[in-house]
């Protein structure tokens, strides 16, 4: 390690940079750009790798194989963050990575751009203006998670709504104001969706359930309110923090929305078209505080939402899907590990976590916790649960985790009725350099 560090200091001291320099970059992982040190430049990277063990959906095939069960490795999230306050109110942002990468993805394809956003505050914490491809995003809470620092296996992705839909991985083209007013954090986006032609397995056929229109879509608003009752967070990005792991006292209740008209279309009764807006509603509460006095802490968050897309929408969730084709007609599900998480109804969801005493196993601790996304869907005869409980094996805090998840999920055919229930045992490591 000292090697490396001369190695490193002596490469900065050939461009002109001192060696007490070089040091402070090496401890704050920045470059400074100006001696007060309020203008600088940072990256950060992380990387999620998932061994899974699952159950497939009834008719599942792999190229063509039929599976019932198998053993899967993945990429789940490769990120490179660059940012930075490169002049007095001017802060850029830029995130490339990949996701979901697995042995079925198209190969070579490269990175693809998460972030690429530019903004300037117009009045000092209170305001600011930005615009590009972003994150920022209405709604809730966790539509624009940390990847870094999930509480559990993954964020709550039906809070992501038009994931891959008409967004880029939740990304959208929009400009956006934020800031803060004292205790209380606000964010308002105009986004434009993209065309749902590009969707992966996009089909354009209008049915008596409604479906994306296929006509050039209209703007779409956001918005995201919360009062911060305890210590404030970070408004710098748009993600917001799984869990501080005891590091901070945070009560925060917020509500949201995201609205677009004439987002939907399907058939009326008369076989003409009907287009329909897109309107969600959403309330959340997160308590995220140490408790005792050995490290431990709690981590809490609720949310309850309303989906509207229209009459009787459902769509998938498929997270790394390891399979590709289903021969089932039946089968609501799709392939591989689809449920259905988004729909147009009420959806409540809750997650808790507890972080026990540092220094449990040698220098590391465990943080066991819990979610349920419970859905009532019109679409389905039935009420949707999805369970995920898990553990954290915390190595060194989010830097380098492993985590062990068993998640199961419903299964219904095509008339909306549940016909049984799957699982999936996941594990991951993190390994997140911030």
């Amino acid at each position: 390690m000292k090697r490396y560090l001369s190695a490193v200091i002596l490469a900065f001291s050939l461009l002109g940079i001192t060696k007490a320099d070089a040091q402070q970059f090496l401890k704050d992982r920045k470059v400074y750009l100006n001696e007060d040190g309020s203008n600088y430049f940072k990256f950060s990277l992380m990387s999620q790798f998932w061994l899974r063990q699952q159950q497939y959906n009834p008719g599942t095939t792999v190229n063509g194989t039929p599976k019932e069960n198998a053993v899967d490795l993945g990429i789940r999230r490769f990120r490179i963050q660059m940012y930075g306050q490169i002049a007095d109110r001017v802060f850029v942002y830029a995130q490339v990575g990949q996701n979901n990468f697995n042995n079925i993805s198209d190969r070579k394809l490269g990175f693809f751009i998460h972030d690429a956003l530019g903004e300037y505050e117009v009045v000092r914490q209170k305001l600011s203006l930005g615009g590009g491809l972003s994150g920022w995003s209405g709604l809730s809470r966790f539509s624009s998670p940390s990847a870094g620092s999930i509480m559990g296996i993954d964020a709550p992705l039906y809070l992501q709504t038009t994931n891959d839909a008409t967004d880029q991985f939740l990304r959208k083209l929009s400009v956006y104001a934020k800031g803060k007013i004292g205790k209380f954090d606000y964010r308002i986006v105009m986004a434009q969706p993209m065309a749902i032609q590009k969707m992966a397995g996009y089909n354009g056929t209008i049915g008596e359930a409604s479906n994306f229109s296929a006509r050039a879509p209209k703007m779409q608003w956001n918005g995201y309110f919360q009062y911060q009752f305890l210590e404030q967070e970070s408004n710098l990005t748009p993600y917001a923090t799984g869990t501080y792991l005891g590091k901070k006292k945070v009560l925060n209740v917020g509500a949201g929305f995201i609205h677009q008209p004439d987002a939907m279309w399907r058939t009326g009764n008369a076989k003409d078209t009907l287009e329909t807006d897109m309107t969600h509603l959403s309330a959340d509460v997160y308590y995220d505080v140490p408790i005792g006095n050995k490290g431990q802490a709690i981590s809490l968050y609720g949310n309850v939402a309303h989906y509207d897309f229209g009459k009787n929408y459902i769509r998938n969730q498929a997270t790394m899907n390891p399979a590709n084709g289903n021969v089932n007609p039946t089968v609501l599900n799709g392939s591989g590990n689809g449920y259905p998480a988004f729909g147009t109804g009420m959806i409540y969801y809750a997650q808790a976590g507890y972080k026990l005493k540092d220094s449990l196993i040698g220098n590391t601790t465990l943080m066991p916790y819990v979610a349920v996304q419970h859905a009532k869907f019109d679409r389905l005869n039935t009420a949707m649960s999805f369970i995920d409980i898990g553990v954290n094996w915390l190595l060194s805090g989010h830097t380098s985790k492993f985590t062990l998840s068993y998640q199961n999920r419903p299964i219904y055919n095509t008339a909306g009725d549940q016909t049984e229930r799957l699982g999936a045992f996941t594990a991951q490591y993190q390994v997140f350099f911030n």
